[in-house]
């Protein structure tokens, strides 16, 4: 009882707050509801980038690798806050030049409308198809695992994911799709703060174990018996080998950060440059602390409980179990449930705006109000959760292969997309023509060298470089289409090499370089430390 109880209050309390931070706007203003009114404040936009990027999905899948592999799998972390240094020095004051509300938006404004469209239904479809079930499927099945909701409700553990999937997505719409982003963003920020003591107190209580009661007795056995799991610089055998970090791991996370739309928004709600700024470099330093709560765990459960799970996935559910205090049970649970919904009602928020926007306005009805186009957003959201709510709990009856097609298949349009943007503002006189090669040829590669040629057992680089090959390649077709078809560049989309300096709420931060520089300093020395430890 104690248990629900504190689940209840936690995560009831995150929805007063919410609410009471939000009863006041008026959700029917598209600059309200989809941006917030441009009101964030700079640790509300670093809070919600964090959590919305951060669900049970890193904390079980990371741990799991890091048992398995140690701690190379830090570069999905420490890379990240590398890629949030460029977007605040870069992207985001271009973005935030031309004022824009979404990434196919920029794109309409750089090359033509159909670029806009296509690039749009590819976000649409990615998230529908495989972000938003997949979300809510491992978000259950994480939930399931860690806290063992079919024993608790005297249930199958089908219906127990069935409960998790439809409790998770009828909150996490009730945020998106009746609170707008400013809603969505303070209940990441909570959910984060609650998040990150939850998710430190792991590996804290872990070495506590390990150390009989010490903290640096645990330290110091996991120094000893654990030391080349603790090296973070992979070779060329390993899952992630160093060199990637150069190719595909940097072009992955720039895409993520600094373009994938459902990241980003909160930053386009911010109150002016300079808070988007500081937010995103927050984030940048909050992600310095994920191997803390991300792989050190699953090293610690590779010393506790040995090298012979039956499924790496196992390592952080089993260290939770061993740890944590019964009466700390419903705090966890609830710190859980909220980075899973953290991502679902980002997700969702993301879809009603990107077809509201660029479907709805763009397309259907040019002379839309604010009301009629919010409206419509928010209808398609509610038939979207319902989609997503409706498929996710029979991924588990699906083969193995069609749940890994799923996550291949949200990854086909981020190289094609990263490419457009990058183009599009480095290459002053790429055509709309060149756009629309790239989109198609991007995808047609990814499939090629992902999908088809493995059926073939044809693999002859890592995929994270091939990832960083096709984006270098599409690169190159943009740049032979701006010498073979080149425009006129147009005047006010800025480039990388502009001033970004601008004034009033497009004012640029003048400690963005110096924050963004220490990020980048102690990301080396986090490697260079933990490879000569």
């Amino acid at each position: 009882m104690l248990t629900f109880l504190t689940f209840l209050g936690f995560t009831s309390s995150v929805a007063i707050i919410a609410w009471l931070k939000t009863r006041q706007d008026d959700q029917s203003v598209g600059s309200s509801y989809f941006l917030a009114g441009r009101s964030l404040p700079w640790f509300v936009v670093a809070g919600s980038l964090m959590l919305t990027n951060l669900s049970t999905e890193q904390l079980v899948g990371l741990n799991g690798g890091a048992y398995m592999s140690g701690f190379v799998v830090i570069a999905w972390e420490v890379i990240a806050a590398a890629a949030l240094v460029v977007m605040a020095w870069k992207f985001l004051p271009i973005y935030w030049s031309g004022q824009i509300t979404t990434i196919p938006e920029f794109l309409e404004k750089r090359f033509d409308k159909q670029t806009r469209t296509f690039v749009s239904v590819l976000f649409l479809l990615a998230l529908a198809f495989s972000f938003l079930p997949f979300i809510l499927y491992s978000g259950a099945l994480a939930m399931e695992s860690l806290f063992n909701v079919s024993e608790t409700f005297k249930i199958s553990q089908q219906q127990a994911i069935f409960l998790m999937v439809w409790s998770i997505g009828i909150v996490g719409a009730l945020y998106a799709i009746l609170g707008g982003l400013e809603a969505v963003a303070i209940s990441d920020t909570i959910n984060g703060v609650g998040l990150l003591i939850g998710g430190l107190l792991i590996p804290f209580l872990g070495l506590m174990a390990l150390g009989e009661g010490s903290l640096f007795g645990g330290i110091n056995r996991i120094v000893d018996n654990q030391r080349p799991m603790l090296d973070p610089i992979g070779d060329s055998d390993s899952d992630i080998p160093f060199s990637v970090l150069f190719t595909g791991m940097l072009m992955v996370n720039m895409f993520y950060w600094c373009t994938n739309q459902f990241i980003i928004q909160r930053t386009f709600g911010a109150k002016s440059l300079k808070e988007g700024q500081k937010g995103v470099l927050g984030a940048a330093f909050l992600k310095l602390l994920g191997p803390l709560y991300l792989m050190l765990p699953g090293v610690i459960a590779l010393e506790l409980f040995g090298p012979d799970l039956v499924n790496q996935d196992l390592a952080y559910p089993m260290l939770v179990k061993a740890v944590l205090p019964t009466w700390l049970v419903g705090f966890f649970s609830a710190v859980m449930f909220g980075a899973i919904l953290s991502s679902f009602n980002s997700c969702l928020h993301s879809s009603t705006t990107l077809f509201g926007l660029d479907i709805y306005k763009n397309l259907i009805k040019k002379d839309a109000t604010d009301k009629q186009v919010v409206k419509a957003g928010k209808a398609f959201g509610i038939c979207l959760a319902i989609f997503a709510m409706g498929v996710a709990p029979f991924i588990v009856h699906a083969p193995a292969g069609l749940f890994n097609l799923m996550k291949l298949i949200g990854a086909t349009f981020s190289v094609p997309v990263f490419a457009l943007v990058v183009s599009g503002i480095l290459i002053r006189k790429a055509p709309s023509m060149g756009a629309k090669i790239i989109v198609f040829s991007g995808i047609s590669l990814y499939v090629l060298f992902n999908m088809i040629l493995p059926i073939f057992d044809i693999k002859f680089m890592h995929w994270l470089h091939i990832t960083g090959f096709t984006f270098a390649l599409l690169i190159v077709i943009m740049l032979v289409m701006s010498k073979t078809h080149p425009v006129k560049p147009i005047a006010d989309i800025p480039t990388f090499w502009d001033d970004h300096s601008g004034t009033g709420t497009a004012e640029y931060w003048s400690g963005t370089k110096v924050a963004g520089s220490a990020v980048l300093l102690i990301v080396v020395a986090m490697y260079a430390y933990l490879h000569w430890l």
